[in-house]
């Protein structure tokens, strides 16, 4: 597995994480022993970076990865969020009380002294930005956390708050059918020295070999989703099925060359697809190895032009506390 810086100065990575949602239910029922194979799986790809949060199950994913560590002892790098308080509505806290409660919390169920990276999940509009890096920056300095990172924020957040204390990275929906990282976002991060870490690259499992039918995305998240939602869902599975077909004939998985594609924006990215299948996990690993040729990339572009999806990327209500700047 090639590696990646995780922001300048950062410790380096592997060029494909794990996103650990998964491991909490959000896309179906899972158990420990799956979620360990997974892991196990994740291992022995020599993917060492986990990305979890403690509201992912209320702490359900970052207790499975601490188990996980206790029993197999890796060296692996860990990244944990805070700052969304769940609700009907859900809110946000970038305080300094409950970030520190919410980091400790995260520390003893991941087994940990220290996270090599801790994001603002959301930002809070209530508390200053510089207010809330001066927070992340004592962390640091305290050896709670190795760096800071943001997720879901526009530009000009990140260079705030990049001028207050660097930031290591930066965590946003990007894929073929989540293109706006592109209009600005992805560019600063490169200027700055911050790693662009995406989520969700391979498009919540639309991009797989074979398609997913309606009663398949009918879960806790992509239930509610706007993409996911019929008459969008059917028109996004059509466009999608020629992107399959081209993978097809290149002899190559669906899913590694939605991810192969992420890789080849700049070398400052750091995919972290998710899932909780080791099997799936060791099919997402080899698109490190894929390369993809100009032609390639040309073809891709014809077949999944920027804003071909059906559909907001986020319902009304899930796309609360995410900055909009275009």
């Amino acid at each position: 597995m090639q590696k990646r810086e995780l922001g300048a100065g950062g410790p380096m990575v592997s060029a494909i994480g794990l996103g650990c949602m998964s491991f909490a239910g959000a896309f179906g029922p899972t158990t420990e022993a799956e979620s360990f194979a997974c892991l196990d799986a994740a291992l022995g790809a020599g993917i060492d970076f986990l990305d979890t949060s403690n509201i992912y199950g209320m702490g359900v994913s970052e207790t499975v990865i601490g188990r996980w560590l206790a029993s197999r002892r890796p060296d692996m790098v860990i990244a944990t969020k805070a700052g969304i308080v769940n609700g009907t509505p859900r809110s946000f806290d970038n305080s300094e009380a409950h970030l520190r409660t919410e980091l400790e919390g995260s520390l003893k169920r991941l087994g940990r002294e220290h996270v090599e990276l801790f994001y603002i999940h959301r930002r809070d509009t209530r508390v200053p930005l510089e207010d809330v890096v001066g927070t992340l920056a004592r962390l640091i300095d305290e050896g709670k956390i190795g760096g800071y990172g943001l997720s879901e924020v526009a530009p000009a957040t990140l260079r705030r708050a990049h001028a207050v204390h660097p930031c290591r990275a930066v965590q946003n929906e990007y894929s073929l059918w989540t293109r706006q990282p592109e209009l600005g976002l992805i560019r600063a991060c490169a200027e700055l020295g911050v790693a662009f870490v995406p989520f969700s690259p391979v498009a919540r499992g639309m991009m797989g070999d074979t398609a997913l039918t309606l009663d398949q995305v009918q879960d806790g998240f992509r239930a509610n989703n706007p993409r996911f939602v019929e008459p969008n869902f059917s028109a996004n599975t059509a466009i999608i099925d020629g992107f399959r077909a081209f993978a097809r004939a290149r002899g190559v998985l669906t899913a590694q060359l939605a991810l192969a594609w992420v890789l080849a924006q700049g070398p400052h990215l750091i995919p972290i697809p998710g899932t909780r299948s080791a099997a799936h996990l060791r099919e997402l690993a080899g698109a490190a190895q894929l390369e993809l040729t100009p032609e390639d990339m040309a073809q891709i572009d014809r077949l999944l032009p920027p804003g071909f999806a059906h559909g907001d990327r986020y319902s009304d209500d899930q796309i609360r506390g995410v900055e909009r700047y275009c």
